[in-house]
């Protein structure tokens, strides 16, 4: 499940219109929502490509930053303690060939 049940598109603060459209429309934030809440980077990329085609995009995304949601991806941009990131590494240490000595 996503961290407190947040979901994109259909979050707290959606218009009702908004949620109905996204429902109808068989968006991947609906069917699955947990992909847009991932751990792996290239999870995070799927669901990045998953919204470019969304037709939602925008509205998505200035709801977020309104809201200032604390974590997922929405609307294509991916969210860490309310701001925009540019990508998501995985965890543990990098490896000693990529550390500058």
């Amino acid at each position: 499940m996503s961290p407190a049940g947040l979901r994109p598109v259909s979050a707290r603060g959606a218009s009702a219109a908004t949620r109905q459209l996204a429902v109808a429309a068989g968006l991947p934030c609906q069917s699955d929502p947990d992909l847009f809440f991932a751990e792996q980077p290239e999870d995070v990329q799927r669901a990045r490509a998953l919204c470019r085609q969304c037709p939602l995009r925008s509205a998505c995304l200035a709801g977020a930053l309104q809201r200032g949601e604390p974590c997922g991806v929405w609307g294509g941009e991916l969210f860490l303690r309310g701001v925009v990131i540019p990508g998501k590494r995985a965890r543990g240490r990098p490896r000693k060939a990529d550390v500058a000595a």
